[in-house]
């Protein structure tokens, strides 16, 4: 198991940890919108948005990095 997988599954356990102790009820007000919702479940949801921005992040670095590589073997 690599390192980074490693880190990754500790910090994920102490995020649900984290999780299932709070189960109170927030509510959240966004401009005219109010929402109430567990804390457990908007830690979830914010858990897993920046899990997708960062793969959405190291993808396009990827893809910059890689086109920028294929301008000088043409």
């Amino acid at each position: 198991m690599s390192q980074r997988l490693a880190l990754v599954l500790i910090l994920s356990g102490f995020a649900l940890i984290f999780m299932v102790q709070n189960f109170a009820v927030v509510e959240i007000s966004f401009l005219y919108w109010r929402v109430s919702t567990s804390s457990a479940l908007l830690i979830f949801f914010t858990l897993i948005i920046g899990f997708v921005l960062g793969w959405l992040f190291h993808s396009h670095q990827l893809h910059q990095k890689n086109r920028s590589r294929s301008v000088y073997f043409h």
